[in-house]
Parts: structure tokens; C-alpha cells; sequence
């Protein structure tokens, strides 16, 4: 079962590991992610760095069959680099559920919604859609954080 949706930039590190996975008492991760799942060496640092009893799967998120991961009994946290792959993954059957925004790096366009997550215009838009559309999207580093919807 999909407990959680997260988009981090930086993917699987620290935060993850020691706050989102045992809150969550998740026991298989999935990145969801093209450019680390065509390295052979981002996939083994990441699975190095998780605890022996959470199972990890890394593939492009219009890879994954997300109906097989929400319905079987495994908690499961699925990680997505940007705005762009969750959007992906919707088109090809991730349901609604809770998204996590935690971490997106600052850039050319992007404006601060908290101290960890920069986004552009679009990628407001983008998120606004997501929620339309029936995901519950929220900001929130750390789940001991106070959740923070997205302004309108």
C-alpha cells in the first residue's frame, strides 16, 4: 500500500531514512526516477544507505505499476525527483493519496514556499491540478513539521 507520495530533489538521504521511513514504518521504497535508475551507482548508494528491512525499487516513474503497489499489504513511500514525475506517474495509474512536498531545490524561476521547497509558477499550477484532481498536497519537511497546503 502507497502510505506516501513525497517529491525530494535529493531523493533518498538522511531526512528519509531517519524521519520519513520509521514515522511511516515503511518497508519498501520506490524512487521513482529515470536518471537513477540508469545508474548503476546512484541505485547501489541508495540502497546501501536504507535499513536491511526496507526493500527498495528504482525505476522511471511511467514504469512502475502503481496499482500493484497500492492495493498489496507492503507500507510503501514512493520518492519522485520534481513536479514533472509525479504528474508522469498520475498519467500512468498513481491514485489519489497524500503528496509530499519536502524538499525542491531553489533555481532560475523558482520562488521559496517554505525554507526547503522553490517552486515556479508552473509547478504551482501543476501541484493545484494534482489537488483538483484528488490528491491531498501538502509542504512539510520533516513529519514532525506542521503540514502546509499549498496558497491559492
Amino acid at each position: 500500500m502507497i502510505v506516501l507520495s513525497r517529491i525530494d530533489s535529493r531523493l533518498v538521504h538522511g531526512q528519509v531514512i531517519e524521519a520519513w521511513l520509521p514515522h511511516l514504518k515503511v518497508l519498501r521504497l520506490v524512487v521513482a526516477d529515470a536518471e537513477a535508475a540508469q545508474d548503476p551507482l546512484a541505485r547501489a548508494a541508495m540502497g546501501m544507505a536504507l535499513p536491511p528491512q526496507v526493500k527498495m525499487m528504482v525505476a522511471p516513474a511511467e514504469a512502475l505499476d502503481y496499482q500493484a503497489l497500492a492495493t498489496d499489504s507492503v507500507p510503501t513511500l514512493v520518492l519522485f525527483r520534481d513536479v514533472p514525475a509525479v504528474l508522469a506517474a498520475r498519467a500512468h495509474g498513481l491514485p489519489d493519496g497524500d503528496l509530499n512536498v519536502g524538499n525542491v531545490h531553489g533555481g532560475p524561476g523558482r520562488e521559496p514556499l517554505s525554507q526547503t521547497v522553490y517552486l515556479s509558477g508552473e509547478e504551482r499550477e501543476q501541484l493545484a491540478s494534482l489537488e483538483q484532481g484528488g490528491m491531498e498536497v501538502f509542504l512539510q519537511a520533516l513529519p514532525s513539521e506542521k503540514k502546509v497546503h499549498l496558497p491559492n
